[in-house]
């Protein structure tokens, strides 16, 4: 594995399942339908970050760290499982939040699990998160404790790594199964595990689509950031490879009213997984992502002969927060 000689700690459940979607495919009378289940890699209900986790923690070991901290919004995916990953190796958890209203009732979903995992939360009000890490890490450090970072979405050449393997795991699937994807559809934000997609994908010879949905970033912005994740983190596994910003595929027609703003495309995605297949989607990710599949689908921007996967990045949890406006 391309990933064998970095640092890596067991957390997550390997390999998640690999799913076709049959009910939703003839539905649709579209292609093909899968699914990847990374909402199943467990850690307090699971998600893609548990991938990333399983290198960040093992630096974070390495480092002699004793704390975990990270950033997000209130709703965090990532920070929930960070806060998670770090009590399973008897780290304490920072968590630096912002976008949050201080009513009981908001104290739920991620937010409620955060506490239950014995969070310290740093809350930002109405400035971004990611902006307050460092001072708060060097607070830290003034109390005599030995933080370690992890950024936005885990995502950074350690954290994306786990993507690289996540391909191959992925291909591996494929391998036993007689099976192969023209294209692989997902929500990107942080870019992470796009850039790990695609880095793995171009080291291993996967010729598929590799299709970023985005949650909120426009995609000329984010490609600079997947160009400057893939690069570092090819570095980081000594491979000689080099990418530019149309080596990536992005769509930001889907970001609706922004950031964890739901709307119709995500209401009627999840309704229709869930009764189609029985899948849970999340209101901010996978929901504005699968809308954006959907919608592709209905406008014949994809080849009925095609085998499409969808890979879910788990935030489940995150459905409880959002009942009123799903």
């Amino acid at each position: 594995m391309i990933t064998d000689h970095l640092r890596r700690v067991e957390i997550a459940h390997l390999p998640t399942p690999l799913e076709p979607l049959p009910r939703l495919s003839a539905q649709l009378d579209g292609p093909e339908l899968w699914i990847k289940r990374d909402d199943q890699t467990g850690l307090a209900t699971g998600g893609n970050k548990t991938r990333k986790l399983e290198f960040l923690v093992a630096d974070a070991l390495a480092q002699q760290a004793d704390t975990l901290v990270t950033c997000g919004a209130a709703q965090s995916n990532h920070a929930r499982q960070t806060a998670a990953a770090a009590a399973t190796f008897g780290l304490d958890r920072v968590l630096v939040l912002g976008n949050h209203t201080s009513t009981p009732a908001a104290v739920q979903g991620n937010l409620f699990l955060d506490h239950l995992l014995g969070a310290e939360i740093v809350w930002t009000g109405d400035e971004p998160p990611h902006e307050h890490l460092d001072a708060v890490a060097r607070d830290l450090v003034d109390d005599g404790r030995r933080p370690y970072v992890i950024p936005y979405g885990g995502s950074n050449r350690v954290g994306v790594s786990g993507y690289v393997a996540a391909i191959q795991e992925l291909l591996s699937q494929c391998e036993e199964r007689d099976l192969s994807f023209d294209h692989i559809v997902f929500a990107t934000s942080s870019g992470g595990t796009q850039a790990g997609l695609a880095l793995g994908a171009r080291a291993l010879g996967y010729e598929g689509t590799i299709l970023g949905i985005s949650v909120a970033p426009e995609a000329a912005a984010l490609k600079h950031e997947l160009v400057d994740l893939a690069r570092s983190t090819a570095d980081h596994l000594e491979l000689d490879l080099a990418f530019e910003p149309n080596d990536f595929t992005v769509n930001d027609d889907y970001v609706g009213g922004g950031y964890g703003v739901v709307g119709e495309l995500e209401r009627d995605a999840i309704r229709t997984v869930a009764r189609a297949d029985g899948i849970l989607l999340d209101p901010v990710y996978t929901g504005r992502a699968f809308g954006g599949l959907l919608d592709l689908i209905r406008r014949a921007k994809f080849d009925a002969s095609e085998k499409v996967l969808f890979w879910h990045t788990g935030g489940t949890s995150g459905l409880f927060a959002y009942a009123e406006s799903l």
